[in-house]
């Protein structure tokens, strides 16, 4: 069952707690909806840390810890999915968010003598940060979409079949 799989993984309530880092969020921390693993919870914590990973700022997981409480959603599942964009990953997501931008926009692909360098997009910024902001928020969207029923749907899956496996009487 999904739930077995995630406890195993998953850091225990006090721990998170009693970080220091956290003790700004204060009695927000308490509530025990943050911590249940079922299908509501986990599915909405999925759609939060997909959603956040595509937000190209740091703070991603701070990002996705608010929002979690705001919708009372598994809080350690929606801030480690945001690590789905780590260092490796990062360049080829953003471009592809980038491309996914310049498609939606309607705008030509960039001339095949753009250089792919730091010197390059921060002298191109102006042209490059309407496409990857618009990609970042089509893809956010749709991850965050699919995450949430693929979830539901994989939890339901689960759980029909271990009814159908259980011996009966």
């Amino acid at each position: 069952m999904p739930k077995k799989l995630l406890k195993k993984y998953m850091p225990s309530p006090e721990s998170i707690k009693g970080h220091k880092n956290l003790s700004f969020l204060g009695d927000k921390l308490h509530d025990p909806n943050l911590w249940h693993l079922n299908r509501r919870s986990v599915s909405a914590a999925f759609a939060i840390g997909l959603f956040a990973a595509w937000i190209p700022t740091p703070g991603q997981m701070v990002i996705a810890a608010i929002i979690a409480l705001y919708f009372r959603a598994n809080l350690p599942i929606s801030v480690a999915l945001v690590w789905i964009t780590n260092p490796l990953t990062m360049p080829p997501m953003f471009y592809f968010a980038y491309l996914v931008g310049l498609w939606s926009l309607g705008q030509p692909s960039p001339d095949s003598t753009f250089e792919f360098s730091v010197d390059s997009i921060m002298a191109n910024l102006n042209d490059i940060g309407g496409p990857f902001l618009v990609g970042c928020l089509i893809l956010g969207i749709i991850s965050s979409v699919v995450g949430y029923f693929g979830i539901r749907s994989f939890w339901r899956w689960n759980v029909v079949k271990h009814w159908n496996a259980r011996p009966h009487k």
